[in-house]
């Protein structure tokens, strides 16, 4: 199954600069388990332990063909073949 995953700017540093990479995994959390194998720390910049179990961080935005993940089961996102999962980090400033 591969599934490719945009990566934003600040990210690259761990994708050896590439913008978009492949990964596998039937949901976003084992997706994201397989990036982290292939990318080390990335895993980390995506994830935060919250009372013992893992969710998204709060400034990180993740869309599975254009659907905010949150609406879709957060990590437990169904995947398939041929998905594309873009991650956004949230920008503030003023």
């Amino acid at each position: 199954m591969a599934i490719e995953v945009r990566i934003p700017t600040i990210l690259r540093t761990y994708t050896g600069g590439e913008k978009a990479v492949t990964g596998s995994g039937a949901s976003l959390a084992e997706l994201i388990d397989d990036l982290e194998a292939s990318h080390p720390g990335l895993r980390e910049r995506l994830l935060e332990d919250k009372d013992g179990s893992d969710d998204l961080r709060r400034f990180v935005n993740v869309y599975v063909n254009d659907e905010d993940v949150r609406f879709l089961g957060g990590l437990e996102a169904e995947l398939s073949d041929g998905d594309q999962v873009v991650v956004l980090p949230a920008v503030a400033g003023g």
